[in-house]
């Protein structure tokens, strides 16, 4: 009977230490179980992200194509007031302010805009405005900012809207 207990308690002690080792291992999460995860969560931010990254340029476009529009509008409130467009010299500021350049409008109701400052396109760039007085362009040089270009570093004109 002795001897029985004797290896009760000796297998008591190992399946004690065997248990043990167990909680020990899976107490905390291991640091390749972490750069696991890791590795996995920056996969799916890449293939999330250029997706995302995509559609953001092409709201950008869109926004651009409403601010030319919304431009287009207060150029054709100036000529109504004016009998004619600003000039590229007088450019898009005239808008905001009565110009004092060219040909100087006695019929200025402005501002033409509802903000204090000229609208800006979707990338944070200038409209380019072109104008002899009877016909106008605003164009946004796109994406990248330079004139020409293809898919979203392509310019936007009015005349193309």
């Amino acid at each position: 009977m002795r001897k029985k207990m004797k290896s009760w308690k000796l297998f008591s002690r190992v399946n004690k230490a065997a248990v043990s080792r167990k909680k020990r291992r899976h107490a905390g999460v291991t640091f390749l179980e972490v750069l696991v995860v890791l590795i996995i969560l920056a996969l799916i931010a890449g293939i999330v992200g250029t997706q995302l990254m995509g559609e953001a340029e092409k709201a950008k476009a869109e926004a651009t194509r409403i601010q030319i529009k919304s431009l287009e509008s207060s150029l054709n409130l100036y000529r109504l007031h004016n009998s004619g467009y600003p000039t590229t010299e007088q450019s898009l500021q005239a808008l905001l302010t009565r110009p004092e350049l060219g040909v100087i409008p006695q019929n200025w109701q402005g501002p033409y805009l509802n903000s204090n400052s000229l609208p800006k396109d979707g990338w944070k760039n200038e409209f380019v405005y072109i104008s002899d007085g009877r016909d106008y362009t605003v164009i946004s040089l796109g994406a990248d900012g330079q004139e020409g270009g293809s898919d979203l570093a392509a310019d936007i004109s009015s005349k193309d809207l």
